[in-house]
């Protein structure tokens, strides 16, 4: 199988990269920018055919949530336009589009998990551009798996585990707010159940699927900050907030819990609770 991953560099497309070594089998094409500017039709479609590519895996995203509202056409060239390049690009071929999506498409509003067919109502320019993003797969794109996840975290670039860590070995206190709820998600914990959804898949099929995905259990910013300081007995201490304490630019749902259903009973995917697996990350170093 001949997989190419855009955005590499980024938390989960590095993931896929450390994975990627345990499976000689099969032959992966890593790319981010400035090799590949997945808004450049052109570009795509001539990297896609040197990697003779069978399976196409985006993992490529304009993260920065505050700064999209004041950056709103970067975010959307990526979020949106990107993904329509893919899915067009992915039609020409007629291969797999495996396209990761986000649970900022909802308003957080909600008070169970969120389902694959509730209605989206994203909040900020973030959630926006990731649901039209979407949209535009399912469009155009013939077979196309998404994968919404939520909370991502891993030990490379920026996230809030790596924040924590810092903060915790500087400080002797920190304020984090608590009336945000979710799951965090240890990014290589994704990147297996991408790779066992590919190892599973029939490429002479087509797939219409859209899933979700975070680790188990449900957590608070807070629970989350507290287990980590209590992982690596740093001495920083967490104190809860509320959000209206900590102002950002963008608003963040309120409840981010996603249901796993689907993925797990379609897929067979087994998936560990989110403190078992951030106690598994924070042991190995």
């Amino acid at each position: 199988m001949n997989i190419l991953v855009t955005g590499s560099n980024g938390q989960l497309g590095s993931e896929i990269q450390a994975c990627a070594r345990h499976l000689p089998e099969w032959n992966f094409s890593f790319f981010d920018l400035p090799d590949l500017d997945i808004a450049d039709h052109g570009r795509v479609s001539e990297t896609l055919e040197r990697c003779r590519c069978e399976v196409l895996v985006n993992c490529a995203a304009y993260t920065a949530v505050d700064r999209a509202e004041s950056d709103p056409d970067t975010a959307y060239r990526v979020n949106r336009d990107g993904a329509g390049v893919l899915a067009r690009c992915a039609r020409e071929r007629d291969i797999l589009l495996v396209h990761v999506s986000t649970d900022y498409v909802f308003n957080g509003r909600a008070c169970r998990p969120y389902t694959e067919s509730d209605a989206p109502d994203p909040l900020g320019v973030y959630g926006r551009s990731k649901l039209e993003g979407e949209q535009r797969i399912q469009e155009i794109a013939p077979s196309h798996l998404i994968i919404r996840t939520s909370w991502l975290y891993s030990l490379y670039g920026q996230n809030f585990l790596g924040t924590m860590l810092r903060l915790g070995a500087e400080r002797d206190r920190l304020d984090v707010v608590f009336d945000q709820t979710g799951t965090p998600t240890r990014a290589s914990d994704l990147a297996g159940a991408i790779l066992a959804m590919l190892a599973g898949a029939d490429l002479e099929k087509r797939y219409a699927g859209l899933y979700h995905y975070s680790n188990e259990g449900v957590c608070s910013w807070y629970d989350f900050a507290a287990a980590i300081m209590r992982l690596r007995k740093l001495p920083c201490r967490i104190f809860p907030i509320e959000s209206s304490g900590y102002p950002t630019p963008a608003p963040r749902p309120a409840y981010s819990v996603l249901n796993k259903g689907a993925i797990k009973r379609e897929w067979g995917i087994d998936i560990p609770h989110w403190h078992d697996a951030l106690e598994a990350m924070l042991s190995g170093f």
